[in-house]
């Protein structure tokens, strides 16, 4: 049985229509399989954890779930996971940034995915990150789920501030969703990074690394624990990230003006930035960040709630992919 999460607002609407082509390849193999479109935040993470809490009769592990939608949906099915020994996911990125596929060489082609990924065998295992919100305030963001867990994993990224900032606008953001109708919805991310960057409060923080080290900060812009090389609909902040090390690259940018930030963003879209002054970079397993004040936190470009003290871990291949 092949369980299928579908966003259907997915492409500004288009996911719908992508998937009613891709079900026919289910269709023509006979293979059992169930969709299950989302309404609305949080709706992908009720339905993959229903799934693994309430089987079909006759279903036994592993669980082969396929997502179709961008990485926010990817995101929601993976915390919806209770547990990940028990799953075999396939993913067919149809969003608009599809950070997590860019590192991964998929096919451009969604049929030629479709078919790797039907063949229902597990071809790769990837690292997992996981934030622990050791305390979290309000308010909400825009779009957020109903209830807000004190935990959240994510497969490509979590950050706090800037990057934060910049995807929680993004969310609801007219802009976005008139690029994406155009086929420009990667330019969302870097047109909102420009305004929030100009608007950045000075505030400091420290990072705990696991070496019991501690870097302070005493104007940080951004801090970004990456599992894989790119965010943002495409910056490069962790070019030699490693997919399957338990490590992530943590990479932030502080104690230096906005003008040398803007500086900086064209730099790190191709992964050339560590050398400029006040961007710093740590390849660690766990840190805790604590910021004056609490910031806007994403996982995945998923934002919920602001936080002044989060603890981000990477858990070991923890990810189990069929293509």
């Amino acid at each position: 049985m092949y369980y299928c999460i579908v966003n259907p607002s997915a492409r500004s609407g288009k996911g719908k229509e992508i998937w009613n082509k891709l079900e026919y390849k289910f269709l023509e193999k006979k293979l059992d399989y169930r969709p299950y479109l989302t309404k609305g935040p949080g709706d992908a993470t009720k339905i993959v954890r229903n799934l693994m809490e309430n089987p079909d009769e006759g279903i036994e592990a592993p669980f082969k779930i396929v997502v179709l939608g961008g990485d926010g949906t990817l995101n929601e099915a993976i915390n919806g996971i209770t547990n990940f020994d028990d799953v075999l996911l396939g993913y067919i990125p149809i969003g608009s940034s599809n950070d997590f596929a860019r590192d991964l060489s998929y096919p451009k082609d969604v049929d030629e995915l479709l078919d790797s990924i039907i063949k229902g065998e597990k071809t790769r295992s990837l690292d997992l990150g996981k934030l622990t919100y050791n305390n979290m305030t309000k308010p909400l963001s825009r779009l957020h789920d109903d209830t807000v867990s004190n935990t959240r994993y994510f497969d490509v990224s979590s950050g706090i501030g800037f990057d934060a900032a910049v995807c929680e606008e993004a969310l609801s953001s007219g802009t976005k969703n008139f690029l994406n109708k155009i086929g420009l919805g990667k330019l969302t991310y870097g047109l909102i990074a420009i305004r929030q960057l100009l608007k950045a409060d000075k505030i400091p923080c420290d990072i705990e690394l696991d070496d019991g080290t501690t870097v302070h900060l005493k104007r940080f812009i951004f801090i970004a624990a990456m599992v894989h090389h790119y965010e943002g609909g495409g910056f490069n902040f962790a070019p030699k990230a490693d997919l399957t090390d338990g490590k992530f690259d943590l990479c932030y940018a502080g104690d230096m003006p906005p003008a040398r930030m803007m500086f900086a963003l064209p730099f790190s879209f191709f992964g050339n930035y560590y050398w400029i002054k006040g961007i710093g970079h740590h390849v660690v397993q766990k840190a805790t960040i604590k910021t004056m004040i609490p910031m806007w936190v994403h996982t995945d470009g998923e934002v919920s709630v602001k936080s002044d003290n989060i603890t981000v871990e990477c858990l070991q291949q923890k990810l189990s992919m069929m293509c």
